[in-house]
């Protein structure tokens, strides 16, 4: 029994922290965890960059489909793009590794790195249009929280996928200067 009243109040908390209000309207009931989310239209002033930011929003939507063979090949995309951006290497070795492994849970505390790593990177760039978000869950990397950016301010989230698809919530805006 006293197992139970400390396991309730857990369990209370964990459902609270990840709870979001859906709004009720077609577009909501057309989005599911199955579809990748194109970019929003955003431009970087460096076309590398750029691409990176495409790459990392691919990298991203894969997680959030829980495949760890399309992350596998994103990361390595992501990769090859960072590699040509000076000042990037220990991002792209975080890419690379995240490419060569096979375990989605492994993939998802790269990401992690990799994220907080390349918000910083996308804060110091130019932006000549649009803006990008940054979104954190709570929950993620038992409970440690984790970072990623998206190009809008629906949360998908890429730690757990369809278990907590929306678990998270929006940070910042990073936009033009």
């Amino acid at each position: 029994m006293n197992n139970i009243k400390l396991f309730l109040p857990a369990l209370l908390l964990f459902f609270v922290a990840c709870n979001q209000v859906e709004q009720k309207n077609e577009e909501t009931t057309k989005n599911d965890s199955t579809s990748v989310s194109k970019p929003v239209d955003i431009e970087l002033k460096d076309a590398n960059t750029d691409l990176a930011y495409d790459q990392y929003l691919k990298l991203k939507d894969v997680l959030v489909l829980s495949d760890s063979t399309q992350t596998q090949s994103a990361a390595k995309d992501l990769a090859s793009t960072l590699a040509k951006i000076t000042g990037t290497e220990n991002i792209t070795k975080m890419a690379t590794d995240m490419a060569s492994e096979v375990s989605l849970s492994k993939q998802r505390i790269i990401f992690t790195t990799l994220s907080t790593e390349l918000i910083t990177m996308f804060k110091k760039a130019e932006i000549t249009s649009g803006s990008m978000f940054v979104q954190y869950c709570p929950m993620a990397n038992e409970g440690e929280g984790g970072y990623w950016l998206a190009s809008e301010t629906e949360i998908r989230n890429p730690y757990y996928g369809d278990e907590m698809l929306n678990c998270g919530e929006v940070k910042e805006a990073i936009e033009k200067k």
